[in-house]
């Protein structure tokens, strides 16, 4: 049975340069137990061995924190081998019908996109789900102009794909993104780098609840 996207889901997504190894593990472990519903697990420096244990070793923390997604940045080979529950696609990465072939139907498959051209080609190729970004302006893509929540509203207008919003969202601007369109959002540093992990994850899934709750869709999403 082919997998779904939590909504409203709260994505975080990792970066070596705040936490490795062990001390990664951990903070990952408690934003799930805090409310996290799909990490990405994104480190392009690792070779695909070490990147394939250390996706082990995330899932088994998470399997004991809480219930939540884990896919693999770009490497379909290394989520196959894991049974991650998916891959994220940047957008000049491979097709989404060649990381089908290798993960399976069953599997989710986002593609990172920046513009409605590459949502609309992404749906085309059989996508799950949309990253949509820059939001904000963002220390991880300080090169990468925000286009603003603004983006998330034309996409949605014409690309029936789930869009997780992604770039500078904290607990703030969160509710824009959601009422833009998005189902979600993608945070790194406002959790991954918090003092506390698992509050900071409180807080931002408490504020996600409540600008979905605001937007109807919670409500249509009961009656289906």
């Amino acid at each position: 049975m082919p997998l779904c996207l939590p909504q409203p889901c709260l994505c975080l997504v990792t970066d070596r340069r705040i936490a490795v190894g062990p001390e990664l593990v951990r903070r990952v472990a408690e934003a799930v137990a805090g409310g996290v519903d799909l990490v990405q697990l994104r480190d392009k420096e690792l070779p695909g061995g070490k990147l394939l244990l250390l996706a082990q070793e995330l899932q088994h923390a998470i399997s004991i924190s809480g219930q939540a997604l884990l896919v693999i940045n770009e490497r379909a080979d290394v989520a196959a081998a894991c049974d991650a529950d998916g891959v994220q696609l940047g957008e000049d990465a491979l097709l989404v019908a060649a990381a089908r072939r290798v993960l399976g139907s069953g599997k989710l498959i986002g593609r990172s996109v920046h513009s409605l051209e590459g949502a609309i080609q992404a749906a085309a190729q059989g996508a799950d789900f949309l990253v949509v970004g820059a939001m904000y302006a963002t220390t991880s893509h300080p090169g990468l102009p925000p286009a603003g929540p603004e983006l998330v509203r034309r996409i949605a207008r014409s690309c029936p794909l789930p869009i997780i919003g992604i770039g500078g969202i904290h607990t703030c601007n969160a509710a824009e993104v959601v009422q833009s369109g998005a189902c979600g959002v993608a945070v790194i540093t406002s959790i991954l780098a918090a003092p506390q992990p698992r509050e900071a994850a409180r807080r931002q899934k408490q504020s996600l609840l409540e600008a979905w709750s605001r937007t109807g869709r919670a409500a249509a999403a009961k009656n289906d």
